[in-house]
Parts: C-alpha cells; sequence; structure tokens
C-alpha cells in the first residue's frame, strides 16, 4: 500500500509539472497569437505577431491572393493588416497589421528539436477561438507537397490536434518558444498533423522582409537530415555528425546533370558544413543562382566532388 501511494504521488507530481510547462508557454505565447480572416472574401485561420511593430506570421493559404486581412487579438481588438509578401513553396505569408503590439511570439531554433519533446499548438479550428491542444514532436525532417506541387522540406510532423482553422497558428515548444508554424493535417488520419519548422519559417521572413519575395537557387533535389559517420567526416573534412541525404533528384535539373543521384549524401556546400535541410535551404539563395557550387557528397565509393550551377528557382 505504501508503495503504490509513493507512486501516486510521483505521477502526480510529473503530471503536474508536464501541466505547469504547457500552460508557462501559453501564457507566453497564447497573447500574441491572432485569429485572420481574408477581408471580404470569407474563411479563417491563425497568425502570430513576431514584432512589436505588427508584423504578422501565418500561412499562405490562409491569406491566398488577398491584399488586405482582418488580423483580430485574444482581447477583441480588430485590426486591418496588409500582405507583404508570400512564399507559396514553403506556406508562409507575412502580414503588417496596423497599430503596435506587446506581446510578440519569438522564433526558436528548430534544429535543437529532438523526438518525443512537448509540442503546443495554440490557434483558431473550427471557429473555436485560442484554442491549445498538446502533443510531442513526433518526427523530423519530413517532406510535404506544397499548394505550388514543390516539396516543403525539413516538415515538423507531431500529434497534437490541428483542426481547419489552426493554420498559420504557432507550433510552441514547453520553452515557451515558437519552433513552427502549423500547416497541413492529414484527413482520416489520428494523430498526423505537420508544421513548417522555425528555421524555414525565419528565411522566408527575412527573405520578404527584404525583397518583397523569396529569391531562391534551384538544383532540383529533396533530401532529409541524416547521421555522418565519423569516417565520413573525417574524409571531407567536416567537423559535424549530421549532414543531409537526398531523397529525390529531378530528371533533368541540375543536380541530375551534374551528376548527383538519390542516396548521396551533402556534407558541406563550397567547404561550409551543411548540417541539415534548412543549411542546404539558407544556402541555396539567390547569390548562387548561375555560380558554380562546389558540393562534397559522401557515397559508398568514396567522398567526391561534384560542381552543381544552381538556376533561378521559377
Amino acid at each position: 500500500m505504501a508503495f503504490a501511494a509513493e507512486k501516486l504521488q510521483s505521477d502526480d507530481a510529473l503530471l503536474d509539472a508536464y501541466s505547469a510547462s504547457v500552460a508557462d508557454a501559453v501564457d507566453r505565447i497564447g497573447p500574441a497569437v491572432c485569429r485572420i480572416e481574408r477581408i471580404g472574401a470569407g474563411g479563417h485561420g491563425s497568425g502570430f505577431v513576431i514584432a512589436q511593430d505588427g508584423l504578422v506570421v501565418t500561412n499562405f493559404h490562409v491569406v491566398g491572393d488577398a491584399r488586405a486581412v482582418r488580423v483580430t487579438m485574444p482581447d477583441g481588438a480588430a485590426r486591418e493588416g496588409r500582405v507583404l509578401g508570400r512564399d507559396p513553396d514553403t506556406d508562409i505569408a507575412l502580414v503588417r497589421a496596423d497599430g503596435s503590439f506587446a506581446d510578440v511570439a519569438p522564433l526558436g531554433d528548430s534544429k535543437r528539436l529532438r523526438r518525443g519533446q512537448i509540442a503546443i499548438a495554440i490557434g483558431n479550428p473550427l471557429g473555436f477561438e485560442w484554442t491549445v491542444t498538446a502533443g510531442v514532436v513526433s518526427a523530423l525532417g519530413r517532406s510535404m507537397r506544397a499548394s505550388t506541387g514543390r516539396l516543403i522540406d525539413d516538415v515538423i510532423q507531431t500529434d497534437a490536434a490541428l483542426n481547419p482553422g489552426n493554420s498559420g497558428g504557432p507550433l510552441v515548444s514547453s520553452a515557451g518558444e515558437v519552433i513552427g508554424v502549423n500547416t497541413a493535417m492529414i484527413h482520416g488520419a489520428q494523430g498526423i498533423a505537420f508544421a513548417v519548422a522555425s528555421n524555414t519559417a525565419n528565411f522566408v521572413i527575412s527573405e520578404i522582409i527584404r525583397f518583397g519575395r523569396v529569391r531562391r537557387a534551384f538544383i532540383g533535389v529533396s533530401a532529409d537530415t541524416t547521421n555522418l559517420p565519423r569516417r565520413a567526416a573525417l574524409l571531407s573534412q567536416v567537423t559535424t555528425n549530421t549532414a543531409v541525404r537526398l531523397r529525390s533528384v529531378e530528371k533533368n535539373s541540375p543536380a541530375a546533370k551534374a551528376g548527383l543521384k538519390e542516396g548521396d549524401i551533402i556534407a558541406a556546400i563550397d567547404g561550409r558544413p551543411v548540417t541539415g535541410v534548412d543549411d542546404l535551404v539558407r544556402m541555396l539563395d539567390a547569390e548562387r543562382i548561375g555560380r558554380e557550387t562546389l558540393c562534397t557528397v559522401v557515397r559508398r565509393s568514396g567522398v567526391s566532388q561534384v560542381v552543381v550551377t544552381p538556376v533561378a528557382r521559377s
């Protein structure tokens, strides 16, 4: 009996710690989460404020081709916002809402995520405003197809319940940082939902702020993050223990013309380590368009240097 009582007290303590972690994260991020509606077009989704001057992150499919949206905060204050830019290839859009905002939701570093850690979704599903659901990070480095038909790499899979209206809302860690932008669910499946990783969102936001659009170099691959064996790291002269494995190579793409193949591991680009898919996305910026790019490739036969010339992504 004494053992059972001690175990019950221990379970209660663990549950209290979990509840406190979720509640604290919601208290930090919740006030920055908003409802977003296209003006005159109907439909709604979610978003979150990332800067006090009114920068709001949401999904491309939430704003569509709208120029103006209505941004409603948890206190009921509604403001008009204009769409600064959108990136269909990652399903990310950036809005500038009128006025100033006291509460913001900081973007965390998605590269530090681990499977099994707490993941909290905040949004406005099915009209039930500012709903909180919690689960775990189920998998990392997934790929999913955007509305443009292109693959979004470095996607987070979670079992936090998402429903229509959650789109564009934040996926939050127990530390109270945004680790992803909730973007999709699989109809008919239970416990499978997806979010664009915060590092990818950060890259897209920076490009939109600077250029009004996302400029990309294109080589025609999809990839995921993989462990880099120590021997391969030594041979490729990189100091990291992760790299990028090519899942597919598009026919007649720059990668295919250069000789890259499915299963190749890219350990470095122009001598800089590629530790994950987000590194690959960030390195393939507009500065590399039309420029010979040296990829350090690990294969069963050894380490090779492959020259790829990216083209502008249409």
